[in-house]
């Protein structure tokens, strides 16, 4: 248990009280979710134009607006007081397209790094995947709040030190490097904390964990 803000900007972790699922503040179009949209179809067609082109600046151009605009959005959203569960999962979605459509395009410009990418991709588009919107069984604004559910889980998966690491570390060390062996240690060192995640997720109760009292 426990509360905080992110990014510097006083959030609300959990969706409205009078209503367990917070329905009744929830909307699909709000700022957020327009950077949401803008960011991911930017990144999109920069990775494709990057693998049609053969251009590996390109690509690494992609991947930053990608990083920048998850950023932005999140930050608008708190600045904003515009959080929504909806807005949550489109985020989510959006960055395994992001992820998806860089790390294919890596794999298409410099094959020899395909294990690893491979790896992490199973990762981060499967089990990543499901431990995010897992939040939905709870009344939380999105998985950055589930420090008040599990703070383990939270810290190994979503504090800033975990995103840095799930997401930053992995890219930039095949980028600078190229030494797909690390690439691949990484990722799997990132599988097995996913399912040690999992696990324990698992053990707090799925598909709807049980209410107090």
């Amino acid at each position: 248990m426990g509360g905080g803000v992110t990014g510097g900007v006083q959030a609300r972790p959990v969706a409205d009280p009078d209503n367990r699922y917070g329905v009744r503040d929830e909307r699909l179009l709000t700022g957020a979710t327009v950077i949401t949209a803008v960011r991911t179809i930017a990144s999109v067609v920069l990775s494709a134009v990057a693998a049609h082109q053969q251009s590996l600046e390109l690509l690494v151009a992609a991947l930053a607006v990608y990083w920048v605009g998850d950023m932005l959005d999140g930050f608008y959203a708190r600045l904003r007081d515009c959080e929504t569960r909806i807005g949550a999962v489109l985020d989510i979605m959006s960055d395994r397209l992001n992820a998806g459509a860089f790390y294919i395009g890596l794999a298409w410009l410099q094959p020899e790094l395909s294990p690893a990418i491979f790896v992490y991709l199973a990762e981060f588009m499967v089990i990543d995947c499901f431990l995010s919107i897992a939040f939905l069984a709870w009344p939380v604004r999105s998985p950055n709040y589930f420090f008040v559910v599990d703070r383990p889980i939270w810290l190994w998966n979503w504090s800033k030190p975990a995103k840095a690491i799930n997401s930053a570390l992995f890219a930039v060390l095949l980028l600078v490097t190229g030494w797909m062996w690390v690439g691949l240690v990484i990722a799997s060192a990132l599988l097995v904390l996913k399912c040690v995640s999992l696990q324990r997720l698992v053990r707090i109760g799925l598909p709807v964990p049980g209410t107090a009292g």
